[in-house]
């Protein structure tokens, strides 16, 4: 099976992330500065949704310092050190979404909601994260210097 596929036949598993509308946000350069929210996320939720393999999928692709080693993906880089490598803002929009600076990308569109083909209705006009997840997640990430 493909790499993406896995990735898609994952995020199928999951739970749609809530039917609110998204909150509008602003691309500089590779980053988006400013927290969905408007406020920093949780760095303690942002770590229990990264384990969490059926709700972020992050572990799926990505080797890092969280889930137990046999479970992590070696599809995507590793996470280690990502805090000390990528601002907050670059990480806000590779997982708003990643395909904006990597057309190709199998990475997910966390946060973005229009422009799929074939989406099940349970998915359709739905981001896979809250904005609030996304910024858990991000301070998460960002504590991860070493």
């Amino acid at each position: 099976m493909r790499a993406a596929s896995l990735v898609l036949a994952a995020m199928a598993a999951a739970a749609p992330a809530s039917g609110q509308p998204l909150q509008p946000y602003t691309v500089e350069g590779d980053a988006i500065p400013a927290p969905l929210t408007g406020r920093p996320g949780d760095p303690a939720r942002g770590q229990a949704l990264m384990a969490d393999r059926h709700r972020s999928l992050c572990s799926l692709c990505h080797p890092g310092p969280f889930a137990p080693p046999h479970q992590q993906g070696s599809l995507a880089p590793d996470l280690r050190g990502i805090g000390a490598r990528l601002s907050e803002g670059q990480l806000r929009l590779r997982l708003v979404d990643m395909k904006r600076l990597v057309p190709g990308s199998i990475m997910p569109s966390y946060y973005r909601a229009d422009g799929f083909e074939r989406v099940a209705s349970a998915w359709q006009g739905k981001p896979v994260l809250t904005a609030e997840e996304i910024e858990d997640l991000i301070a998460y990430l960002a504590t991860l210097k070493d």
